[in-house]
């Protein structure tokens, strides 16, 4: 019994290496050519993920590691959702943001059987948990904490969630991304100190963001009932599972405490709310009906995710 834990963890690295491998072998590949990947731009890099727990929030409107296109005039375009009008980082965002909703090229269907508790639980999540909880978290951290240091623990957050990315870009066979990633990983690690420096940004490497549930809908797996829990993100059945088999893929969550994981990822979050004050602020000013359009801005960029 006393080397269950051994076990287990080396059981977890044997996973982890050979995962690494076989990712490694799609490396050549992604450095000659990388044609298939599009993460456009100009403010990529200063939106919230969706993996955020503020389901309530617009988090699952905007995704910096979900690639979006590049329209007119150098303006972003969240396909289906709002459009972002280019202009230089740092610059106020109400600004350049286009708050107009309106249906993307193709209809998706919003199946949402549970709407009465999920409005409950969307109205809790952002009037309660976030307005009264953390949201004044994550402007105290943000007063307190540089943005260079908010940013390097950002990319150490995303340095970490490397297997979860490699796993599901091999199970959807994208080799390309898994030889993306294991590059992103070995560069950051190594050069960029554990991922304190995104090294890899400055290599022009790309990154992409897979997941169980893009990979369950890659296979067929109907996305369910639109479904919202508390202090979670938005999710679907079918992203729910996906949702609790990433989490499973943390390699951090086999080798610290319970207590340590959970403050791991309270601290992710308070971080990657407080990267993203002004821009959820004007989305909360600009749209009217939040629940509607977080919810369609979320299934179109999920069926957007499994086309790619």
């Amino acid at each position: 019994m006393p080397h269950r834990p051994s076990k287990l963890l080396a059981r977890s690295v044997g996973v982890v290496v050979a995962v690494v491998i076989a990712g490694w072998f799609g490396v050549p590949n992604a450095i000659a050519d990388q044609s298939d990947f599009s993460i456009n731009g100009p403010h990529a890099g200063t939106l919230v993920e969706a993996g955020n727990p503020v389901a309530a929030l617009p988090a699952a409107i905007a995704n910096p590691s979900r690639p979006f296109t590049a329209g007119a005039a150098g303006e972003a375009v969240v396909p289906g959702v709002l459009r972002l009008a280019g202009s230089p980082q740092g610059s106020d965002p109400a600004d350049r943001i286009d708050m107009t909703l309106r249906k993307g090229e193709e209809e998706i269907e919003e199946y949402d059987p549970w709407e009465p508790y999920n409005e409950k639980m969307f109205s809790f999540n952002h009037d309660v948990f976030d307005r009264f909880i953390l949201k004044p978290l994550a402007t105290a951290w943000d007063t307190i904490v540089p943005d260079a240091v908010q940013r390097s623990l950002g990319n150490v957050f995303e340095n970490l969630a490397m297997p979860r990315r490699v796993v599901n870009s091999l199970l959807q066979l994208k080799f390309k991304g898994a030889g993306y990633e294991v590059t992103r990983f070995l560069l950051n690690t190594t050069i960029g100190i554990g991922g304190i420096f995104d090294i890899a940004k400055e290599a022009e490497v790309p990154r992409s963001d897979e997941d169980t549930g893009q990979t369950l809908g890659v296979y067929g797996v109907g996305p369910g009932p639109y479904l919202i829990l508390p202090f979670l993100p938005p999710l679907t059945v079918r992203d729910g599972i996906g949702f609790a088999a990433d989490a499973a893929m943390d390699p951090l969550s086999y080798v610290i405490p319970f207590a340590a994981a959970a403050g791991k990822t309270a601290g992710k979050t308070v971080n990657d709310r407080s990267q993203n004050l002004e821009f959820f602020e004007s989305v909360e000013e600009n749209v009217i009906d939040l629940y509607s359009a977080v919810r369609n801005a979320y299934l179109q960029r999920r069926q957007r995710a499994i086309q790619e």
